[in-house]
């Protein structure tokens, strides 16, 4: 070995030590994370610039302080999974078929109690943990008749049986669902709060269901605020503690609260992304009442990219968020694509990280980080200590909060549309679909099925299930250079698209994508959600 190749591993090793040193010096942090729903890296004008046509001043505040995070991802471009994929460390198809549930916010749990969470983690870590808003991974409750839960025949006046209480959580204010998904009430500590008597609809679906007789829609934001005040008025410097704010927006219905209505001159979507911009100044706020800002880490994202039929429109109208481009606002940012889409306006998200004294203000970082990551990332800033078994797809990207220029740990990372199969691999991006890889019932485009009709009569041959991993049933990307993915390169580029797919392959025989033992998982066709007229025309 060189004495220069012995210089360059001796420095990084020193880096590495001094990384674990700083956080082992550190006072264990109180750790706050908060997650906007359906908000698009472009409603965040620290991200969407003059393309963004909404203030957001508190979250611009919390980036120029700390860490801006420009190739973050969630792990689906849509609600459920990506949460599983926060809460667990784990890709969400991993996981065995679902326990059985009613319709929207009645569905059964997502995953076993068994399962390790963040509320577990820090747990080990003695910290205090609460959860406060958007629940959405499922529940069992109460029922009337002892059946799964529907409808009709929960027992609103009993605890339910599975809630955030089992998942590792202290303390709990949730709503079961989204903000147009019944039932509409709240629960604390698993114990429904106020008379569910009520049968109530909201403006986007309409989706008429159980409700509390006081529940207003564009109350909750406010009430899931207050909640959290209350839970970070509780808290002392002797214990750490960890809260994890869901919020309900800006996804459907379109509801600010009364002292948001008609603030943003973009109109009523923009009137919503300023109320979930204020969750930032009322946690801060409250930290610094209770002298606690100075040693929390706040971090903000949101589950995915931003609803094509949002917008000034409270019906959900398809492609309506296309409108807002007329007034300059590209919520999609400079992507392609829409929540459900393999495209990045529905994967890539805002991602920002506040530390004082840890992370220098007005930092930014450009490293491939997942939102799947923040277990390992938290477990190494707080000292927790994972076994080989949790977080099998988590890697920590603690050390970019000190040095964001540093080379991340996380060289590929595994995601979905609301079925096809996405592949980062370096600037590398393959989505195993023709098209956007969703119904293009509400303005993706493509639409899944048009596209494969196209890519079948672009083969001009019988199709073998083994021809869906090569072009033109594929789509590659080279994100350096083309960022609104308008340019597939599948064809010019077969090798590397068959690297991509032997990773996939991989990851899903070994069910972690860290190193470790190779753990149980479902084994999905990574061709996933074909559409049924192309599945009959497949040769064996």
């Amino acid at each position: 070995m060189s004495f220069g190749v012995r210089a360059v591993l001796a420095t990084l090793s020193f880096v590495l030590l001094l990384d674990g040193l700083a956080f082992a010096d550190q006072q264990k942090p109180n750790t706050v994370f908060i997650l906007a729903d359906d908000l698009g890296i472009g409603d965040v004008n620290c991200y969407g610039g003059d393309q963004c046509q909404i203030e957001t001043p508190n979250i611009d505040t919390l980036a120029s302080g700390g860490m801006k995070f420009t190739d973050a991802y969630v792990n689906a471009s849509h609600c459920i999974p990506t949460r599983i994929a926060i809460m667990t460390g784990r890709y969400p198809w991993r996981f065995d078929k679902p326990q059985a549930g009613g319709k929207w916010g009645l569905l059964g749990p997502r995953f076993d109690v068994n399962t390790f969470t963040l509320g577990d983690m820090f747990r080990t870590a003695n910290y205090k943990t609460g959860y406060i808003g958007k629940w959405h991974l499922g529940t069992v409750m109460t029922t009337k008749d002892g059946k799964v839960q529907n409808e009709k025949n929960v027992d609103y006046t009993k605890p339910i049986k599975v809630g955030p209480v089992q998942y590792g959580f202290d303390e709990s204010f949730i709503l079961p669902g989204s903000l147009d998904m019944f039932p509409y009430a709240y629960l604390r500590n698993n114990m429904w709060q106020g008379e569910v008597t009520a049968q109530k609809g909201w403006s986007a679906f309409n989706r008429v269901g159980p409700a509390e007789k006081d529940f207003e829609d564009h109350e909750v934001l406010e009430t899931f605020y207050s909640q959290a005040e209350s839970f970070l008025s509780q808290q002392k410097s002797d214990q750490p503690f960890f809260l994890f704010l869901a919020l309900t927006a800006p996804h459907t219905p379109t509801s600010p609260g009364k002292n948001f209505q008609g603030k943003s001159k973009l109109g009523v979507y923009g009137d919503f992304v300023m109320e979930v911009d204020h969750a930032v100044q009322r946690v801060q706020a409250a930290l610094k009442t209770q002298g606690l800002d100075k040693n929390t880490l706040v971090i903000f994202s949101s589950d995915h990219g931003p609803a094509s039929y949002a917008g000034n429109i409270l019906k959900a109208t398809p492609g309506q968020l296309r409108k807002l481009k007329d007034k300059g606002h590209d919520a999609d940012g400079p992507h392609r694509g829409y929540k459900f889409s393999v495209y990045e306006g529905g994967l890539r998200v805002p991602l920002i990280a506040h530390w004082p004294g840890v992370i220098k203000p007005g930092s930014q970082c450009n490293q491939i980080v997942g939102l799947c990551d923040l277990m390992a990332s938290f477990a190494e800033v707080s000292g927790a200590k994972l076994d080989s078994d949790a977080g099998p797809d988590s890697i920590s990207f603690a050390n970019l909060l000190h040095h964001p220029d540093a080379q991340g740990k996380r060289g590929n990372l595994i995601m979905q549309s609301t079925g096809p199969f996405v592949v980062r691999d370096g600037n590398w991006k393959l989505c195993l679909c023709p098209g956007s890889g969703a119904s293009g019932v509400y303005g993706n485009v493509p639409a899944s099925a048009d596209a494969w009709q196209t890519a079948m009569k672009q083969f001009d041959q019988p199709v073998k299930w083994t021809d869906l991993v090569q072009a033109p049933f594929v789509q590659l990307f080279d994100l350096s250079n083309d960022i609104h993915e308008d340019h597939n390169l599948a064809a010019k580029h077969p090798a590397q698209v068959a690297k991509m797919v032997a990773l996939l392959r991989m990851q899903v025989t070994q069910g972690r994508s860290t190193p470790g033992k190779k753990l149980p998982s479902t084994h999905p066709n990574i061709n996933a959600r074909l559409p049924n007229f192309i599945r009959k025309q497949l040769q064996p």
